[in-house]
């Protein structure tokens, strides 16, 4: 397979080394379930076919403020062994409307990753960096509104939306940040989550017996204990993941979690994971979709996911040692 195809595919099978790694960035309100944690250890997992060049951090409603959802992200990335080389930094705790009129200004809420986010894009690199957004929409949206230049240079791919229904939590937390990526001069594509829908992430599950069976003691082993958001100290995501699973509640039969985020960094990795169609980008008004046939601009929306290979994936991701470099 040559490296031009490698580079439209963006990703590899599990294992294989890629001539050309895809860089990226990833946006979470880490502390929110438990499907950030496991979309965090994933990425830097798979060194193979990522470059993951920092974690930023965003608040939600869940999961308590940007100082909590940066401590969770800054514990899986201890605890997944590359905490020397993936910065976690903070960034917006309010939303795109309240913050954008200061957005042109030396500091204001989320600067730390929004500038960040603007001085990876700005990298001279023949690859383009993928920022992989698994929260709210509201660091892509402010470093876009704060640098128009970088657009170029970005793709960004977002875990959110019960599309074309309304609703979805990493949407409802920033609608007006949606808007303003679809009408962005980027690349923009959709991870559909459609709750309860066979077609969504939402079908991306993983039963707790599943998660103590292939996740127990995976995962490099830290020098230091990691002391867990629940408590307890830890030395392996995989068994962090055990805890993180114990300490939720599970829904549906067989009662079960979906790994929502997981799936937007997997697809990433290998696009056969899913399927992929563009339309003309809609827009939110309220919470409903507003279809713009005549729009020029088009979107892509990720649908149809193989929940098999994506948490099989997962599992085989953790027990491999991670590659030094």
């Amino acid at each position: 397979m040559c490296i031009a195809l490698l580079l439209v595919c963006g990703g590899l099978h599990a294992g294989a080394q890629s001539p050309t790694r895809i860089r990226a960035v990833l946006d979470t309100d880490a502390n929110n379930e438990l499907d950030d944690q496991h979309a965090i250890a994933y990425l830097l997992f798979n060194d193979d076919a990522f470059d993951a060049e920092g974690i930023t951090v965003n608040a939600t409603r869940n999961g308590g403020d940007v100082d909590e959802q940066a401590a969770e992200a800054d514990r899986v990335v201890r605890l997944s062994g590359a905490e020397s080389r993936v910065p976690v930094v903070k960034g917006a705790q309010g939303s795109f409307d309240a913050i954008a009129p200061h957005a042109s200004e030396p500091r204001f809420d989320g600067s730390p990753a929004v500038e960040f986010i603007i001085r990876r894009a700005r990298q001279p690199d023949a690859r383009r960096l993928v920022l992989i957004a698994i929260g709210k929409l509201t660091n892509v949206a402010l470093a876009l509104k704060r640098d128009p230049s970088i657009a170029p240079r970005l793709r960004v791919v977002w875990l959110g939306s019960n599309y074309p229904e309304p609703g979805e939590y990493n949407q409802d937390n920033d609608p007006a940040a949606v808007n303003y990526l679809l009408d962005a001069s980027v690349d923009f594509e959709i991870v559909l989550v459609r709750y309860g829908k066979p077609s969504g992430t939402d079908a991306v599950r993983v039963t707790l017996e599943e998660i103590r069976q292939h996740m127990k003691g995976a995962g490099p082993r830290t020098a230091a204990p990691v002391t867990g958001r629940n408590g307890g100290q830890f030395t392996t995501f995989g068994d962090y993941s055990v805890n993180l699973f114990e300490h939720s509640h599970m829904y549906g039969t067989p009662p079960s979690r979906a790994l929502f985020d997981l799936a937007a960094v997997a697809i990433v990795k290998q696009p056969r994971w899913a399927s992929r169609r563009f339309v003309p980008a809609p827009r939110l008004e309220g919470e409903a979709w507003v279809e713009r046939p005549g729009n020029p601009r088009r979107i892509a929306l990720w649908e149809n996911f193989d929940r098999a290979h994506i948490i099989e994936d997962l599992f085989e991701s953790t027990a491999r040692p991670a590659l030094v470099r």
